[in-house]
């Protein structure tokens, strides 16, 4: 029989009061408010915070405090990502980000869905992951919603919610997101 976990990480319902749940989420939350309030020059302490946080990525990424995540042990980065102040990233589901991707400040990256069931919703929750490509820019504010996947170096405008796939080197922005035109580079 399938843990809790597994499940959650399957996109299957889950009981996010399982306490192996409860206690990785805790876990993370202390590492997030712990890196928060560190100061500009303790760079090596938020380097061991942000290794121990991720599940990849933790050497090399760039970031502005705060930042907020569910457990951080299914966030995938790829090299040298940027989050400007202010994210948040509901990691139920894997989050796979790739190289050189920038993230605005206040970008919300959210892979928990619930029931539309009221009933249903007390008790359980399901996600979908989000990938998202190398060499991405997403603007200020944009949202970006479970089972999504953006494109190789798209851009995503300031503001905008993604609840569809976006293609490979398009800007799109809205809300609902949709493409606007080709990046022609």
């Amino acid at each position: 029989m399938a843990t809790q976990r597994e499940k959650m990480l399957a996109g299957e319902m889950y009981d996010p009061f399982d306490p192996e749940l409860v206690a990785a989420r805790a876990r993370a939350r202390d590492l997030c408010q712990q890196f928060n309030t560190t100061r500009e020059s303790e760079q090596a302490e938020r380097r061991r915070m942000l290794r121990d946080l991720f599940g990849k990525g933790g050497d090399s990424v760039w970031m502005q405090p705060p930042f907020y995540c569910d457990y951080g042990t299914n966030i995938e980065l790829g090299e040298r990502v940027f989050f400007n102040f202010n994210c948040i990233v509901l990691d139920v589901c894997r989050v796979r980000i790739g190289d050189f991707t920038l993230f605005g400040p206040a970008v919300q990256i959210y892979t928990p869905l619930h029931p539309l069931n009221a009933e249903q919703r007390r008790r359980e929750e399901f996600g979908k992951p989000i990938d998202i490509g190398s060499d991405v820019w997403v603007g200020g504010g944009a949202i970006i919603l479970g089972g999504v996947t953006i494109g190789a170096r798209a851009v995503i405008g300031a503001g905008s919610v993604v609840t569809r796939d976006v293609p490979e080197a398009v800007f799109a922005a809205g809300n609902p997101c949709r493409v606007i035109r080709a990046i022609n580079e």
